[in-house]
């Protein structure tokens, strides 16, 4: 509780102290003709949102970043005679599979009423399944087969991959656009037999990475002194008893899992297995493929129930980030989503669950080792960026999972406080200094802060 309480009153000061604006700040938006894409629907929310907000700052940074993603980062066309549509993440020229539906999700509300917007959409959803195809264990795609500077990864690299770091999020990331795009817009087109044969390779996948019987095809190694780009054991990870846990061997961030049994991300699996299971079931009328997804799902969730619930020393029964089966526990979170603190955002869980409430409780908290405060703000951060940094992703989840008004406008304030006056949100800042930032161009954050505003208005 002291922990909420420093938040919010710091929080509570810093809008105190915000002088009051009336003159218009300046786009930051690519002049119209440099837009890769431009939809009616979203210019007009824009406006929409502008016009409600009584803080002429959110306004100025609601505008340059909820349609960044569509501003900077789309590339959008035909392919085989379908809508595709490719999605770099903005300062890496390659689409990662999780920052591509995040980066697009905002706008699924608006794609019944635009056809160019949905058409957009549903490209992303026929590239994401030709990636499936290609490579179900690559996190990262290029736009075609040009190779890439982790081509030498000793793992099975393709032409068409920019990076293959297997991790659960990636496929369920794409179950969830997929879905999300049916239920906003009434489209099934997009359930082809592309995707249906994708959908089928995502299950197969996901049991492969159960490791009942054998260690499975996928094994990773990279030449590199940062221990958290490579996986041990002769690239197959720290070693695990199968329980029924999927094996992820790489966390949301790209950093390597110490434990391969991921939480967040086999609760994310089981949410896209019940995802699956209503496509075929309702839209597709293949029982017996939904069958198998409600089993497989029913199966992760008890093997979560047994090994990923444990007791904390200070804050009782809530979910350890990653476990091996073995009864080794990690207790921590990471910024990145899946985490630990956007569950119910995900579909995993209620926001008033109690457990997932005493887990938050943990993630907000000086027990977590990943959450950072200091002059400049508080909040999750993880590994990938080093000590210190704290991620405006984390800051966005805390506020998209919380029913408490003040805790919103905290970490609104906060996001305010801490943009460095580019008017964009970054990947990670110094908790001491917000002008030392990683990442300028990060789409992922940048949409996802529009969802936020969104939420609010």
């Amino acid at each position: 509780m002291s922990t909420r309480r420093f938040f919010l009153q710091s929080a509570a000061a810093a809008l105190a102290a915000t002088p009051a604006r009336t003159a218009a700040f300046e786009s930051r938006r690519p002049p119209l003709a440099q837009r890769k894409f431009t939809s009616d629907a979203v210019e007009a929310k824009i406006q929409q949102v502008k016009a409600a907000l009584a803080d002429p700052e959110l306004a100025w940074l609601f505008e340059n970043c909820y349609p960044n993603t569509l501003d900077t980062t789309v590339r959008y066309g035909t392919l085989d005679g379908k809508p595709d549509t490719f999605v770099i993440t903005g300062d890496i020229d390659a689409m990662w599979l999780r920052d591509s539906t995040a980066q697009v999700w905002p706008y699924l509300p608006l794609a019944r009423d635009d056809r160019k917007l949905r058409d957009l959409l549903a490209g992303v959803v026929h590239r994401q399944t030709r990636c499936v195809l290609i490579d179900p264990y690559a996190n990262a795609f290029n736009f075609g087969p040009t190779g890439s500077e982790w081509s030498k990864d000793r793992t099975r690299m393709k032409p068409e991959l920019h990076e293959r770091k297997w991790e659960i999020d990636s496929l369920c990331y794409t179950v969830r656009l997929a879905h999300g795009y049916w239920k906003a817009t009434a489209d099934a087109s997009c359930f082809d037999k592309a995707w249906q044969s994708a959908a089928a390779l995502i299950v197969q996948t996901f049991r492969e990475q159960q490791r009942k019987q054998s260690r499975g095809p996928y094994s990773f190694q990279r030449v590199t002194a940062n221990p958290t780009d490579s996986l041990p054991q002769d690239g197959y990870g720290n070693p695990t008893r199968p329980c029924g846990l999927i094996h992820s061997a790489f966390r949301p961030s790209d950093d390597a899992c110490i434990f391969p049994f991921l939480i967040p991300s086999n609760l994310f699996a089981v949410t896209a297995l019940e995802q699956l299971r209503e496509i075929h079931a309702t839209v597709l009328g293949n029982q017996s493929f939904a069958e198998q997804c409600r089993v497989l799902g029913a199966e992760v969730r008890q093997a979560i129930d047994a090994h990923a619930r444990a007791v904390h020393g200070v804050h009782g029964e809530i979910y350890a980030y990653e476990v091996d089966g073995f009864g080794n526990r990690l207790f921590q979170d990471d910024a990145n989503v899946p985490s630990l603190l956007s569950l119910p955002y995900l579909g995993c869980c209620e926001l008033d669950d109690p457990m997932y409430l005493r887990t938050r409780a943990f993630v907000l908290s000086d027990d977590n080792p990943y959450f950072y405060r200091g002059p400049a703000g508080e909040g999750l951060g993880g590994p990938h960026s080093g000590l210190g940094m704290i991620w405006p992703l984390g800051i966005i989840t805390r506020a998209l999972t919380s029913r408490d008004r003040k805790e919103i406008a905290a970490c609104l304030a906060e996001l305010k406080a801490t943009h460095a006056g580019t008017g964009f949100m970054h990947e990670s800042f110094s908790r001491t200094d917000a002008s030392h930032f990683t990442r300028k161009w990060f789409a992922w954050a940048n949409t996802l802060f529009g969802e936020l505003i969104l939420k609010v208005v």
